[in-house]
């Protein structure tokens, strides 16, 4: 990789009307993660100098998305082409002398690797004054058209619309992702002109001009899934299917079991441990991570949790942000963790809702028990000692302290402290009346027959 300084231009001005959203194109998730986040963090590393966002369009909630990385955005005002966006980002690159490469907020997979071998072929023996990067899809369709001979050296590039049938024929399709040094491309930008069949200032131009000067581009190819671009709802989803499949085989390769692999969902950054058994319908949002032998069982949903080793979770189970299952610990049905942590071997097996608490070792909470943690203004903790039983049905109500070895009988409403192997009983004494209930039955029957 050469040691010049990088600038990464990624275009995001266009209006994504397909999408019929008010929410911008690029902002719409993939994995979990914004499509325009996925590519910055791709550029990130190769911790380029300046990265600049050509917003348009929406351009508020683009520049709210991008602001906490630390990236400049340039505004396009009017879509005149992508020759004319790439231009303004001229202004936030002033003063840099370095690689450019122009990426597409809509094209949110293509690899570092992918961009790093950009940068390598623009640096090359030959030192071409462009690198394009291209790609053979199943169906060309109306992509542009790299023209180049064996060693990837362009002869023309032609859009589709311009294009003569001789030149459509040809399979080799421009991305529209480039690469070039600062000073050769925005020279070249200054020369590219309108006179197309759209209208439009074409970013791919700039190889014919360079030509012209007598300086040669070239093109490298990669896979088309990896350059597949988003303009409507049923793209998207058709990305993030194909981006799922690839994510569950690599789950499967790197030593975890998927039951039914085509209906288990990631997330971007879903850590999987070795010998884990994923059981069908299982969604993983973000942040979280799976430790080794542990078994997510059926239509189970974690987001924003850490699942430690030989855990079981399931089914039916929802883990919620801040939750921390430790080792041998078990999360049964019907039961939501949220900031809260099970100690080793602790369990909830059955109906319970454990939030903004700590739930000590070899702890047992029992079905239908809820930390009532919130009061309609304020979250407060539960702490659940080690070795203590909560009984069925129980409300711990926050903030209140269940002692280690601690027993509370079923049923209880807990509002003070329990010491430790203390048994709390919170529940009148039961009572039974002797025939009552016969007598109750032949009353109201009689009423009943009366009427």
């Amino acid at each position: 990789m050469t040691t010049r300084p990088l600038a990464a231009i990624i275009l995001a001005a266009g209006k994504g009307t397909r999408m019929k959203s008010d929410r911008h194109k690029v902002l719409h998730p993939l994995a979990g993660r914004p499509m325009l986040l996925h590519l910055l963090a791709s550029v990130g590393e190769l911790s380029p100098e300046r990265t600049v966002v050509v917003t348009g369009a929406g351009r508020e909630q683009v520049e709210a998305a991008v602001s906490p990385h630390g990236v400049l955005t340039a505004l396009q005002a009017e879509q005149l082409g992508t020759g004319h966006a790439v231009a303004q980002a001229r202004e936030a690159l002033d003063g840099f002398s370095g690689d450019v490469l122009v990426l597409y907020g809509d094209v949110p997979l293509v690899t570092t690797d992918t961009m790093r071998r950009m940068i390598e072929r623009l640096h090359a023996d030959d030192a071409p004054a462009t690198v394009v990067l291209g790609f053979r899809p199943a169906d060309p369709g109306a992509y542009g058209r790299v023209i180049a001979d064996a060693s990837g050296r362009i002869d023309r590039m032609v859009e589709w619309k311009d294009a003569t049938p001789d030149e459509r024929a040809e399979t080799l399709c421009n991305s529209g992702l480039m690469a070039a040094r600062a000073e050769d491309l925005f020279a070249l930008l200054t020369r590219v002109t309108n006179d197309n069949a759209a209208g439009e200032f074409y970013l791919p131009d700039v190889v014919m001009l360079a030509a012209k000067d007598g300086r040669a581009s070239a093109v490298i190819e990669t896979g088309a899934d990896e350059v597949t671009g988003v303009n409507s709802r049923g793209e998207l989803a058709a990305l993030e299917g194909q981006w799922q499949q690839v994510r569950r085989a690599r789950a499967m390769a790197d030593g975890a079991t998927l039951v039914a692999p085509d209906t288990v969902w990631f997330s971007h950054d879903t850590v999987i441990g070795r010998d884990v058994t994923i059981e069908p319908n299982v969604v993983f949002g973000p942040g979280v991570s799976v430790a080794d032998g542990a078994t997510i069982h059926a239509f189970s949903h974690l987001e924003g949790a850490r699942v430690g080793e030989g855990v079981s979770v399931g089914p039916y189970a929802r883990l919620r942000p801040g939750a921390v299952l430790e080792r041998g610990s078990r999360v049964g049905n019907f039961v939501e963790v949220k900031n809260a942590t099970l100690g080793e071997r602790a369990k909830a097996n059955h109906l319970t809702y454990l939030g903004d608490a700590s739930v000590g070792p070899g702890a047992n909470i029992g079905a239908g028990t809820i930390t009532c943690n919130y009061d309609g203004f304020f979250k407060y903790r539960t702490q659940i000692g080690a070795g203590a039983f909560v009984g069925s049905n129980s409300a711990l109500v926050a903030p209140v302290t269940i002692g280690a070895g601690a027993i509370v009988g079923a049923g209880a409403v807990v509002t003070q402290d329990v010491e430790a192997d203390a048994l709390a009983l919170v529940r009148p004494p039961q009572t039974a009346r002797a025939g009552w209930a016969a007598r109750f039955r032949a009353t109201m029957a009689a009423r009943k027959a009366a009427k």
